[in-house]
């Protein structure tokens, strides 16, 4: 049961006077009657004044709301009739997450020191702490020097200092492909907790990310989360990284563990490579390495609870990454657009635009370099707008527009179209979003959304449509 509120200028008068009329004796003196009526008349009056200098006072003191000034101002963000949780750990360099592994170790990819990282990246898992043989539940970390051609640990300490510096976030990722970590019960819950603080604390780590690949039990492991956010406090950051079958159902233990520490959790940032065909939120199956599956799967997150900003895409940097489930920046940015906007969807659309996820993430940033970090400069470009790395002798997207795209994938029309590039021949490697006009062999083609690489074509399921104006 609510009360209705009463402004200032109602509640003067909060109690209405009654009068009551008593019988007199007829026998009574007539005399005082006239006395008392007097009486009770300039006792009235005497009130009514009172009471009017009184609100006269309150108005004076306690205005009621006054009119809002008709000012013409530049608009703040206006938030949504029911606007969603805030969370603490706010993504750094523009509104939302670019995450990368970096490898503690020689795959045959590229050997890094964290301070030759671009700073697309904002934030970066450090892959991997691995089970303490001593203790069930216990996990440890060093840096492997002899497989990353000399690189130290004091220099790899001094590294995460300067990228925190920077404004980005460098946290320690738990497991990997090779590494079983069992924490089963409230003992082990207690080890990984004691041991992964110990680990923060000693190198600085911004948090600690879940990559658990030989089955995990979500309660221990979520008392042993909780025991951790608690010690190190709200600025503790959390992911994790399951595959894509362990969110087929509620009777899965990572599905289990995120509801169970949604509250303090950053992102999901769910691996959809070596997957195979899986089933998506409609109940329907996808392929692998379309943007129907990216958004589908990641449809299953946002409606078991999930906030947007706890949803990130993971996907292989390059193809040699992963075993199979590569997809474009392009595509990438598509399915982001999709679950966003409700844009540049392709066969499965949702019901309703989700708003800014938590950002994108990518196995890895040793495999991206391979490929000149093209998917950490075209992810970021869009989802931040930021500059390319001083790592970077030059960019390679020199026309970045920001831009929201405008069409969906069946769009007839480019809409209204912008003159970023006013029908200058493509560039293999520019940025183009929805609007930019450029010729190709010949033709005309517009942009349908963003992209990034993709030869101009006919193809209606591609990026490009023919046609436009100078």
């Amino acid at each position: 049961m609510t009360s209705q509120y009463t402004p200032p200028s109602s509640r003067r008068n909060t109690r209405t006077p009654g009068a009551r009329i008593y019988s007199v004796q007829r026998s009574a003196n007539r005399q005082w009657i006239v006395i008392v009526i007097a009486a009770v008349v300039i006792l009235l009056v005497g009130i009514g004044i009172g009471s009017a200098l009184g609100a006269n006072t309150r108005e004076a003191s306690e205005p009621t709301a006054a009119p809002t000034p008709q000012v013409s101002v530049e608009p703040t963000e206006t938030p949504s009739e029911e606007p969603e949780p805030v969370t603490t750990d706010e993504p750094v360099l523009g509104a939302q997450w670019v995450t990368g592994y970096w490898h503690n170790f020689n795959n045959g990819s590229t050997q890094l020191k964290l301070s030759e990282l671009p700073n697309e990246y904002n934030l970066i898992a450090v892959a991997f702490a691995e089970a303490d043989p001593s203790t069930v539940g216990g996990i440890t970390f060093r840096v492997e020097s002899a497989e990353l051609n000399g690189y130290s640990d004091a220099q790899f300490r001094e590294d995460i200092k300067a990228i925190q510096d920077d404004g980005r976030k460098v946290i320690l990722s738990v497991g990997g492909e090779k590494a079983t970590v069992t924490v089963n019960d409230d003992a082990a819950a207690k080890s990984f907790a004691t041991s992964a603080l110990a680990i923060l604390r000693d190198y600085g780590f911004d948090g600690i990310d879940i990559d658990l690949e030989h089955g995990i039990h979500a309660m221990p492991l979520s008392t042993a989360l909780r025991e951790i956010h608690s010690d190190f406090g709200d600025d503790l950051i959390i992911t994790m990284a399951p595959q894509t079958v362990d969110f087929q159902g509620p009777d899965q233990q990572y599905y289990k563990l995120a509801l169970e520490i949604k509250d303090i959790l950053t992102l999901v940032n769910m691996q959809y490579y070596n997957s195979g065909s899986m089933q998506g939120c409609d109940g329907a199956v996808y392929d692998q390495g379309t943007v129907e599956f990216l958004a589908a799967q990641a449809c299953i997150q946002l409606e078991m609870g999930l906030r947007a900003d706890q949803i990130g895409i993971g996907v292989p940097a390059v193809p040699s990454a992963a075993g199979s489930g590569y997809m474009s920046v392009t595509d990438v940015v598509r399915t982001v657009d999709c679950l966003q906007e409700g844009t540049a969807c392709g066969t499965f659309r949702p019901t309703r635009a989700y708003g800014k996820l938590g950002g994108v993430m990518t196995w890895s940033i040793n495999w991206d370099a391979t490929n000149d970090y093209r998917f950490a400069r075209g992810a970021s470009s869009f989802l931040n707008g930021t500059d390319p790395g001083p790592t970077h002798t030059e960019d390679p997207f020199p026309t970045v527009t920001e831009s929201e795209p405008t069409l969906s994938d069946d769009s007839e029309s480019p809409g209204e179209q912008r003159p970023a590039v006013a029908c200058a021949a493509w560039v293999n490697g520019t940025v183009y979003t929805a609007g930019d006009v450029v010729t190709h062999d010949g033709e005309t083609y517009t942009a349908k959304w963003w992209t990034n690489s993709d030869t101009p074509s006919g193809a209606p399921d591609g990026p490009w449509q023919p046609g436009g104006n100078c």
